[in-house]
């Protein structure tokens, strides 16, 4: 079967490390009837060799093993940029599975979720549905392992090998649309798909950040300018047009540049689009320059209508010290917290923690990850505002 890039799928691939051979024969056999190949193994040296071979797209990691322990496995797939969809699962309890899945993901790792021992059935398949919503098809060829370098983005930027994808934001008591996130992806002509962890940091190394931003801006501009003016609300719509706001993100290493918002500004008079459309998203755990230039900017961004969001609330070090510098109108809750507050008590906490220190300081809530609707119905109990994951689009 062919998809939509006319490459060759695959079936999902799902591979088990855990030294309870038993417990890994179980995990197989729920995976298959969820239409998955499976492979399972006691063995570290056999795991690690099937993840070089075989390509799991799903893998399932005990914690507990023989001779070594699930974080140094977890070091070692990160030390291949491994992108495979990981469970971790023990018997040790919710904190340490829980500061497992988080020491993987701050190793960059893709983290689907935990599963604690004893586990019955509907959990896993709890998890390997998640999978299908938020896992994208991965046609083999694609570029999840190829490593881009200099020359490979110059070529990507003068061919206009990127382009823009958006998601949608909705209110969380309505479900009514608020607008959509822009985000870039690349189309490379050999390797496919090239996820944006890929390309960033490559663009902000070698100060092509500004240009790569100024093409993702022009081509969302327009696609979004163009959806204001087909926009017709239905007569039970309650969210009028004016509501819709698109979001970018932001390198920090673009903020002390005053060229770049000039001419987001210029642009958005030229379209006819209200600058309290835009929101410019600024990650709180990427690095803020403390340069004059950065404040003065993000300043003027406000005066002129523009709004700015701290995105992935509660993963930096600064967090309180942002909130005071910098005239944020919106607050989005880090995905990492959002995914795990329906099974965990703490996770739970810092999602409504961080809800109200948004509105105490009249700044608006957005919440990733959403891939669920009792998510989204716990959300919408704490009053915040806006969601946005894969559940929903």
């Amino acid at each position: 079967m062919l998809d939509a890039t006319g490459l060759t799928e695959r079936p999902r691939r799902l591979l088990v490390l855990d030294d309870e051979e038993m417990i890994g024969l179980t995990i197989v056999d729920i995976a298959i009837q969820a239409g998955l190949e499976c492979r399972n193994t006691t063995n570290a040296d056999d795991f690690m060799s099937c993840v070089g071979d075989w390509d799991p797209d799903v893998i399932v990691l005990d914690l507990l093993l023989p001779g070594t322990d699930g974080i140094d496995i977890i070091n070692i797939l990160a030390g291949i940029s491994n992108r495979a969809q990981l469970i971790v699962t023990s018997g040790l309890g919710a904190k340490i599975l829980n500061s497992a899945c988080d020491a993987a993901m701050e190793h960059g790792l893709n983290v689907l979720g935990s599963l604690p021992k004893p586990f019955v059935p509907a959990d896993l398949r709890e998890l390997l549905s998640r999978m299908t919503l938020s896992g994208e098809n991965r046609p083999t060829g694609g570029g999840q392992y190829f490593s881009p370098d200099l020359e490979d983005l110059q070529t990507a930027l003068s061919q206009k090998q990127l382009f823009v994808v958006y998601q949608p934001k909705i209110k969380c008591k309505s479900g009514l649309l608020a607008g959509f996130e822009a985000l870039v992806r690349w189309q490379h002509p050999k390797h496919g798909i090239i996820p944006p962890d890929k390309f960033i940091q490559l663009a902000e190394d070698y100060n092509l950040i500004d240009q790569l931003t100024l093409v993702v801006v022009e081509e969302a501009l327009a696609w979004f300018s163009t959806r204001l003016t087909s926009y017709q609300p239905r007569l039970s719509d309650l969210s009028p047009e004016a509501d819709l706001c698109l979001s970018f993100n932001i390198s920090a290493k673009s903020l002390p540049n005053a060229d770049v918002f000039d001419w987001v500004y210029f642009r958005c008079q030229t379209l006819g689009i209200h600058p309290r459309r835009l929101i410019f998203e600024l990650t709180e755990s990427s690095t803020m320059h403390d340069s004059p230039n950065a404040y003065d900017n993000l300043t003027r961004l406000r005066m002129r209508g523009f709004k700015l969001s701290i995105d992935d609330f509660g993963t930096g070090y600064s967090s309180m010290v942002q909130l005071v510098k910098l005239p944020f109108s919106e607050m989005k809750v880090d995905k990492s917290f959002v995914l795990a507050a329906m099974k965990s008590k703490e996770s739970k906490a810092i999602v409504g923690a961080i809800i109200n220190l948004g509105h105490s300081l009249n700044m608006s809530t957005t919440a990733e990850g959403i891939e669920d609707q009792s998510t989204l119905d716990y959300l919408s109990s704490l009053d915040c505002d806006q969601a946005q994951g894969y559940y929903i689009a």
